[in-house]
């Protein structure tokens, strides 16, 4: 099967944001594809002459952004959750205006955006709104786990197509200890030196694997989500993990991953590793 992008379309701002930068990738990365509008309000004509209506604007718009992509769309009924979160099982990846009209209506980031990328089975990007200033950088948060491994992975393709640099980020904070605690100032000192050479060596690996590609890293003592939002100011998209398991009976979006969607500037990537 020809691995295709699903974009989400309702007609709004948001959603337009998130066929541009669909329509784009899919040409950068020689993908096919989908725009799927799910309308709500099936029953009645004008609700599905509207929805209509957006999905072929939608499709026009996506086809002359990315030429040479086949483009398909699909109107369909249901709940836009369950729907879209259906459609992750086969996509290579699912993008989502953080907010929108129809659909959409009402659902602020937090909502449909984090539901579908609490639950679904590959990564989910999720669009703020147009940037037209390209830094030509992709942040990834990295602390060396399977989750963060399937974001790596994510970010590294994303830098190569789009010749930019990778940028790791790898967070790190001090724990607390009592005041009182027999060698806390050496226990900090310690730690405030180990910490940042271990999160170095944990890149290594990647930058050797990909001599291609210019990585940059650093390592603040700061929270992830802090360190992260600070990064995104500069990037084209930031790249997180999820430790969520799929399906409706996972856990939600994992804190960080939850917090980045709401407070980095510029599109995110919410990554799943892929089940066997």
């Amino acid at each position: 099967m020809t691995r295709q992008i699903v974009v989400g379309v309702d007609g709004s701002a948001a959603a337009r944001a998130a066929v541009d930068w669909a329509a784009l990738d899919a040409g950068r990365r020689g993908l096919n594809l989908r725009l799927v509008h799910v309308c709500e309000q099936w029953s009645h004509s004008e609700g599905v002459g509207s929805c209509s209506g957006a999905l072929e604007a939608a499709a026009d718009r996506a086809r002359g952004l990315a030429g040479g992509v086949k483009v398909t769309a699909d109107l369909r009924p249901g709940n836009v959750v369950e729907e879209l979160i259906g459609e992750s099982a086969t996509a290579d990846s699912l993008v989502l205006g953080s907010r929108g009209l129809g659909g959409f209506k009402g659902m602020l980031l937090g909502s449909v955006s984090n539901a579908v990328a609490g639950h679904a089975t590959g990564p989910v990007v999720v669009i703020r709104g147009p940037h037209p200033v390209e830094h030509r950088r992709i942040v990834v948060g990295y602390d060396g786990s399977e989750h963060a491994r399937a974001a790596m992975e994510y970010a590294i393709e994303q830098a190569r197509v789009r010749w930019s640099e990778l940028h790791v980020v790898t967070a790190w904070q001090i724990p607390a200890f009592s005041p009182y605690a027999v060698g806390y100032s050496i226990l900090i000192e310690e730690i405030v030196q180990a910490e940042p050479r271990r999160a170095r060596e944990l890149v290594e690996p990647w930058r050797d694997a990909n001599p291609d590609l210019v990585v940059s890293d650093e390592q603040p003592c700061d929270h992830p989500v802090t360190a992260l939002a600070r990064a995104a100011k500069a990037a084209d998209l930031v790249v997180v993990g999820s430790r969520g398991l799929g399906g409706f009976a996972s856990a939600l979006l994992g804190s960080v991953s939850h917090a980045v969607l709401h407070h980095a500037t510029c599109p995110v990537a919410v990554v799943r590793p892929v089940k066997e």
